[in-house]
Formats: structure tokens, sequence, C-alpha cells
């Protein structure tokens, strides 16, 4: 009878969803910030920028820890959280996912099409669009950042305000910002997270 017990109690441990990690129906980690739209991206960046905001596009796939990691221990952080959701507007996509969508070229693609023209092979990984679209370019060419792969809440953090304060046009490239950044933290007695 213990035995019996014992059993059903570890079954059901292992069957307990990851706080702060919710999974949709297509098998990604979700946010209840992340903002669903018909994916057009040329609409997508007009939208954010009428919210004084960023548009940043989110690749993921089904069963991807790092995807997994990244959504339960940085985009539940609250500094984190905050600071993405007042700043940017962020549109999930499926690495091989079959939802349309339209280029900012104007080329229609679906999400696997789209990550294949865009060079998308991690996730995850995010593409930071420009404020305004500009034309005759995919999303690819006009993305002013990209960031593929997982990483912690410092790199994290950083990469999103380097782009929100326009580093991408000034001379300091994303890793002197990043390093400076780490010694400012350290600096200040502050924790590094990374």
């Amino acid at each position: 009878m213990i035995r019996v017990f014992i059993v059903s109690l570890l079954l059901s441990i292992v069957a307990i969803p990851a706080i702060g990690a919710e999974i949709g129906e297509d098998g990604l980690h979700k946010q209840d910030w992340f903002t669903i739209t018909f994916r057009d991206i040329a609409e997508d960046i007009v939208a954010a920028e009428e919210q004084g905001k960023r548009l940043a596009l989110i690749f993921e796939q089904r069963g991807c820890i790092y995807c997994r990691e990244v959504h339960e221990k940085v985009l539940t952080d609250p500094q984190v959280r905050d600071f993405i959701r007042d700043n940017f507007v962020v549109v999930q996509y499926n690495l091989y996912g079959d939802e349309e969508v339209i280029d900012s070229d104007g080329e229609e693609l679906t999400e696997k099409t789209a990550a294949r023209k865009w060079g998308v092979l991690f996730t995850p990984t995010i593409l930071f669009m420009p404020e305004a679209p500009v034309d005759g370019q995919n999303a690819r060419q006009s993305a002013v950042a990209a960031m593929p792969g997982a990483f912690h809440k410092g790199t994290f953090l950083d990469m999103f305000n380097w782009v929100n304060e326009k580093g991408y046009s000034g001379d300091e490239g994303f890793q002197q910002y990043h390093a400076r950044r780490i010694r400012e933290r350290s600096d200040a007695g502050q924790e590094n997270t990374d």
C-alpha cells in the first residue's frame, strides 16, 4: 500500500507543469503579455510605434528546453517582464508553424518559411525590428539586432535595454555595452546575473 502511494505521489509530481511556463495548444511556452497579431510585420511595427514601443519577434519551438528556461527563469522575473512589457510588443512565432506571415517586403509566408528566409536556426531567437518599416527590406534585413539563444537575466535585459536606447546606431556595440553594464553593476555592488 505504501509503495502504491509513493509511486502515485512521484507520478503526480512529474505531471505538475512548471510554474510560470504555461504551454499553449501549439506546444509553445506562453506569457500572458505576449501580443497576438495577424503577423503582418510592417503593420506590427507601426502598431508598436503607435504605443510608443518597439516590435520584437521571438521564435520558439515545441519541446525547446532553452525556451522553457527563458520562460521560467527570465521572462517571469518582474524586472525583466516589466521592462519588456513597458517598452516592447512581443509577438511569438513557431519555428515550424504554418500560420500566415506577411513579411515587411510584402511576401506572404508561413512561420516556418519566414524562419528559413530570415536565417533563424536556433530557438529561442529574438529579432528586434526598427522603429518604422524599411521599404523593400524583409524582416531580417531590417532588424536592428538579433538575439539567438537563451541567456540569463543580465544579458537578456541588457540586450533589450541596448535596443531600447538605440545602441545599434551608435559606436558602442552590444558586447561593449554589456561589458560596461556588468562593470557598472559590479561597481554599484549589484549582483550580475549572467
